[in-house]
């Protein structure tokens, strides 16, 4: 709590009198050893750095302005401001610095700031000559009263001391009385005297001297002498304007005799700051900072009173909404409330929100509605004004009441649809109205301020509510104006094109890239919904038609659409546009305006540079396949052949990428596999002939050897498959082998090893191969020749003797 009491920012005066924002902190009073004083400290919340450290002097003038602000001078030209979140943290800080200089913290500045040139002279003058003593209050001396006021304005001690006096003698009303006898003796002399008086009286800058001044019996006198300007040739007529001309109008009758006479009061005064004074010039701007603080509590006193008379507003709120209120009776009813609104930003937060709640349990927005709807201009302007004001306080709570309406109205009363074909509907031929309007929508639709915790589901709901609901009108003139019927339909009247989609009417582009400029934010804010959306309807198709109208401002808006769904590099946009060729309009937009060096030749350029800079492959490969023939010639930029470069390298990547796929993923041949594994297990055999060799005397291991030999080539006799074939071109395979090689590629491989590898390492020595049999019924079942010729048989003998006559040799797995 006590953080955000001292959150501070911290302001310091630049030379062209404007305060510039030095950061956000907290700060604390706290004795400094360094300096052996009491300083203000203000440390940043980011970091914790030091925004300021300030000594607090006993002889600094430190003023307390508008319950939040404290502001010093700490050296010539060097003016610091504290402007605080919480009055309470202004009141506390305060309490420490008018603590140090022994001052009342009752007091709004602690000191008057004295040059040393005069506070020399005080010293030396006796204490009586601290009083200011005022001529008597006559005809005669009015000159000397006016050099006396004029005097005493560049000391800031004399004018209190002067103010005091102007209090203590009921001075002001005399000086009025003598207005009225000049004015009926028409001494023009005396009333530029009372002119420069009471102009000088008013830039004392004392509340109390005001309170005076703008009582009712005195301030149309007060107004009165300022009307004889010495500069003017004739006086102005200020009291005609503000009792005749000026009328003040009661929509509802205001009983409450304060509440009326304060706001006569407040209108009064307003005129006097704002008509009657001259602006003041860079060295008195300070002198009516008391008469604008006036003008403001008084608003928040009116404020706060009608929001008290609850009786008041529902009688006001009941007469809007009524149909049979005549259209004159509710333009001064809407206006009341405009007026009303505009008074409210006076407030302090807490109470504006209270305000703006109560405005919106009497049924504020569904008399807007209502009120947006009819005809009458003025009352429509004042409407939107409210809205304004209502949007810019609380969009969630706008946006809360819409979402409630489809259950209760159709589409076409719902209020964002009014909002929005009052923007589409708007006559003023430069939009101002429009412009206002689409700067509601906007807001409403942002979702940066559709993040409040208290509710989580605000974003999502309402997107998806305004999509439902709304999309469709705000985007019907743009799909009238771009229909598919007319994509196409030109005509050609002589040398000149005539494009009946695109009306030359300049109003008309101008609503367009109104629409355009809010879709165009859609894009970047709404990713999903807009996605979808542009996808169902094509819209982006339609936009690009509007690339071929005359205004450039209109063709670049539409550009700026494409460019900012490009700028996402998401690929569902991409593939969109390469699908439906949406590059096309773009191109013959960039070649119909020829060498024409303009805004609409460089964004387009700038659209390709991104493209290229991102490397936007799906984009780069359909840009160059489709139009490369028609962009190489344009070399006043690197821009397309650095495109076509691009393209270049990406497709001699692709295709080693491809090479080395080929190459990595190509199986390797069943003969290489068997080759390697019949190497392995030769080596193998070898390894175990040599370590036996090794173990048994040579002439032991070839007599079981042999005999091995002979059981086999037996065993092989036996079980000789018979293979016949017409074309003779079947290969001889042995039943072991051709097991060995179908286990090769199947299942049954881990066994045949296995088993070779028992075998090979069995104690009586048996070979590898003999162990093998066991699969041979199964191959000799499976292979059986179709068809049995005689010759086979004569072949097969043939071959067993060939077999006998030479050593048989291991058959290669491969074979």
């Amino acid at each position: 709590m006590s953080d955000t009491r001292r959150r501070v920012k911290v302001y310091t005066l630049n030379e062209d009198r404007q305060w510039d924002d030095r950061g956000t902190g907290h700060v604390s009073s706290t004795y400094v050893e360094r300096l052996r004083e009491i300083c203000l400290l203000v440390r940043a919340e980011s970091d914790g750095s030091l925004l300021l450290e300030s000594k607090i002097s006993p002889n600094t003038a430190y003023q307390k302005q508008q319950d939040t602000l404290i502001v010093w001078s700490e050296a010539e030209n060097y003016d610091l401001a504290l402007s605080f979140q919480e009055k309470a943290g202004c009141d506390e800080i305060w309490e420490k610095i008018c603590q140090v200089q022994g001052k009342d913290p009752a007091v709004e500045i602690t000191q008057d700031p004295i040059d040393e040139s005069e506070e020399e002279r005080v010293d030396e003058l006796p204490e009586t000559s601290h009083l200011v003593e005022l001529p008597p209050c006559e005809l005669a001396r009015l000159e000397e009263i006016a050099d006396l006021v004029t005097s005493v304005l560049s000391s800031p001690i004399r004018r209190e001391k002067l103010a005091l006096a102007l209090m203590s003698e009921g001075y002001i009303k005399k000086l009025l009385q003598l207005f009225r006898t000049c004015e009926d003796l028409e001494d023009l002399e005396g009333l530029h005297h009372l002119y420069e008086i009471v102009r000088g009286v008013l830039f004392l800058n004392k509340a109390a001297l005001f309170e005076v001044m703008f009582s009712d019996d005195c301030i149309m006198d007060v107004v009165g002498c300022l009307e004889y300007d010495p500069a003017l040739v004739q006086p102005k007529r200020h009291r005609e304007f503000l009792t005749k001309t000026a009328k003040f109008k009661e929509v509802v009758p205001i009983t409450d005799s304060e509440l009326r006479q304060k706001i006569h009061q407040t209108y009064r005064v307003q005129y006097i700051q704002d008509i009657i004074l001259p602006t003041p010039s860079v060295f008195e701007e300070n002198f009516l900072s008391t008469l604008t603080s006036f003008i403001f509590f008084n608003k928040v006193e009116i404020v706060s009173m009608l929001q008290e008379n609850e009786k008041l507003l529902t009688e006001v709120f009941a007469q809007l909404t009524d149909e049979a209120t005549e259209d004159n009776k509710r333009r001064e009813l809407v206006n009341f409330f405009k007026e009303f609104c505009a008074f409210s930003q006076t407030l302090q937060p807490q109470n504006r929100d209270a305000f703006f709640k109560t405005l919106a349990n009497l049924g504020i927005l569904p008399a807007l509605e209502i009120v947006m709807a009819m005809d009458d201009l003025q009352v429509r302007a004042a409407a939107t004004d409210i809205l304004s004001y209502l949007v810019e306080f609380s969009p969630s709570m706008v946006r809360e009441f819409v979402m409630q309406e489809p259950q209760q109205a159709d589409d076409d009363v719902l209020l964002i649809n009014v909002v929005i074909k009052q923007m589409i509907c708007d006559s003023d031929p430069e939009l101002g109205g429009a412009v206002q309007l689409m700067g509601l929508l906007r807001t409403l639709i942002d979702p940066e301020n559709m993040l409040a915790p208290t509710n989580k589901t605000e974003k999502t709901e309402f997107l998806s509510f305004f999509y439902k609901y709304c999309m469709h009108v705000l985007t019907a003139p743009l799909l009238a104006n771009t229909a598919e019927d007319s994509d196409e339909r030109e005509i050609q009247e002589g040398s000149t094109k005539i494009n009946r989609v695109c009306p030359d009417n300049f109003q008309t582009a101008q609503l367009l890239a109104l629409i355009l400029e809010l879709l165009t934010f859609c894009v970047e804010h709404h990713t999903y919904h807009m996605k979808n959306y542009i996808m169902n309807t094509d819209l982006l198709r339609r936009v690009l038609v509007l690339m071929n109208s005359k205004h450039t401002f209109l063709a670049l808006c539409a550009l700026r659409f494409m460019r900012r769904i490009i700028g996402l590099k998401d690929e569902y946009y991409n593939r969109y546009i390469i699908k439906g060729n949406l590059f096309e309009p773009v191109i013959n937009a960039l070649l119909d305006n020829g060498t024409r060096y303009n805004l609409l030749n460089s964004a387009i350029i700038e659209l390709f540079e991104f493209i290229k800079v991102e490397d936007v492959k799906s984009l780069i490969a359909h840009i160059v396949d489709h139009f490369y023939k028609a962009l190489e010639s344009i070399e006043y930029v690197q821009t397309f052949k650095g495109l076509k470069g691009r393209y270049e390298q990406e497709k001699d990547r692709q295709t080693q990428r491809f090479r080395r796929y080929r190459r990595e993923a190509r199986p390797v041949e069943d003969d290489e596999e068997m080759w390697l594994n019949e190497d392995e297990e030769d080596d193998d055999e070898a390894a175990e002939e040599k370590s036996r060799s090794d173990e048994e005397p040579f002439p032991e291991s070839y007599e079981k050897f042999m005999e091995a030999k002979k059981v086999k080539e037996s065993e092989d006799k036996e079980n000789h498959p018979k293979w016949t074939s017409a074309s003779g071109s079947f290969k001889f395979t042995f039943s072991h082998s051709a097991g060995a090689a179908n286990g090769a590629n199947g299942p049954s491989s881990a066994n045949s090893k296995a088993a070779t590898s028992a075998s090979a390492t069995s104690p009586n020595g048996s070979s590898a191969k003999a162990a093998a049999l066991p699969a041979t019924p199964v191959v000799k079942t499976a292979m059986v020749g179709l068809v049995d010729y005689p010759d086979d048989e004569d072949e097969d003998e043939e071959e067993d003797e060939e077999e006998e006559q030479s050593p048989r040799k291991r058959p290669r797995l491969g074979s």
